[in-house]
């Protein structure tokens, strides 16, 4: 964990640089508006004016959840592995969207319950799933720092690899209810306003959602100031190993892009644990699940897209990439003022 204490700050000269550049195009000044911004945060990560995400990857991470045992899902734990070996092996609704995006695909077992004959599911499997957060702890807290740390190292041999810009997903079956007794700690809300219907709740299945995260929130008596234990006990390892893709982001200077509500939970504990890692951090759309925003908001941060999204996977990170290319495409190739004879604009006062 000593890398997490060594995280320094973006570099604002070459933020700076870059919102000098996005002001010297032909055109009124911030009208690309959160893109622009987005681009001069990569660019911050980066450490130059010349921000580059010609090489991506979003990475998957599976695991399942001892809570599905008290009725919070609509589907079984068994969907898990089945979902993870079809993300691994290309057929699964990121593989669709990364595709045509250029973005490579990497599916990561950080506790999926059954054992999955699949070579190209990478296998960092810490246990068979975590235990019910119902009645105690999800994992140990060892186990909660070397899921981390696993996070971390990944986002290390990506950036060895070259890789210039991480998306976050996920796929483990009951894990909207671990992001939702997350949130309800960090945010300081009753676990009404956290928890939504995740893949398709009925208000029944719902009733027993929310029951439970109270529970896990009663008998676990998390800590919004001590992340890395909230992490252990009510976490998932999927979200532990966001976590860590978050904070080896902010630590091997790669730009990370949050996806939906359990990505952002996993962004909102690396935050509290770093806050300076937020400036690594790209918030692409905000979730359709009640603590989406709320999440979000705690990391300081605005989202891109809203389009009520809620699918998973990292799709809804994936598609924040497009828009990025179209920033980029405008950032190095539009006509300068120096180049016309528009006169600039006025920065309103």
């Amino acid at each position: 964990m000593e890398r997490i204490r060594k995280i320094i700050p973006a570099d604002k000269e070459a933020y700076a640089a870059a919102k000098s550049c996005w002001d010297s195009i032909a055109k009124p000044l911030g009208s690309f508006g959160l893109l622009e911004e987005a681009v001069e945060r990569i660019a911050a990560v980066q450490r130059t004016d010349k921000p580059d995400i010609s090489k991506r990857t979003a990475v998957i991470m599976c695991a399942d959840h001892g809570v599905v045992c008290e009725g919070v899902t609509q589907c079984g734990s068994g969907v898990t592995a089945e979902c993870a070996k079809a993300i691994a092996e290309g057929r699964s609704n990121i593989n669709a969207v990364a595709a045509q995006f250029g973005i490579d695909v990497m599916a990561v077992d950080m506790g999926i319950a059954s054992e999955i004959d699949c070579p190209s599911l990478i296998n960092r499997r810490i246990a068979c799933g975590t235990d019910n957060i119902a009645v105690g702890r999800a994992m140990s807290q060892e186990q909660a720092e070397r899921v981390v740390i696993t996070g971390m190292d990944i986002a290390g041999e990506l950036a060895a690899e070259g890789t210039k810009l991480i998306i976050t997903g996920e796929m483990g079956i009951g894990n909207t209810t671990s992001a939702s007794a997350i949130a309800s700690v960090l945010l300081g809300m009753e676990p009404e306003k956290t928890t939504g219907r995740g893949a398709g709740l009925s208000s029944e299945g719902l009733e027993r959602k929310i029951r439970a995260v109270r529970r896990a929130i009663e008998v676990n008596s998390p800590d919004p100031d001590r992340p890395l234990e909230l992490l252990g006990k009510l976490g998932g390892f999927e979200i532990a190993a966001m976590t860590g893709l978050f904070l080896g982001g902010a630590y091997y200077h790669v730009p990370v892009i949050i996806d939906g509500v359990i990505s952002a939970a996993a962004a909102a504990v690396a935050y509290r644990t770093a806050p300076v890692c937020g400036e690594y951090m790209l918030a692409s759309h905000c979730s359709s699940e009640p603590a989406g925003e709320g999440l979000l908001r705690c990391i300081g941060l605005e989202p891109v897209i809203r389009a009520g999204l809620r699918l998973g996977e990292g799709t809804g990170g994936a598609l924040l990439v497009p828009l990025l290319d179209g920033a980029l495409a405008l950032y190095y190739n539009s006509h300068r003022f120096d180049d016309t004879s528009i006169e600039r604009y006025a920065e309103l006062r």
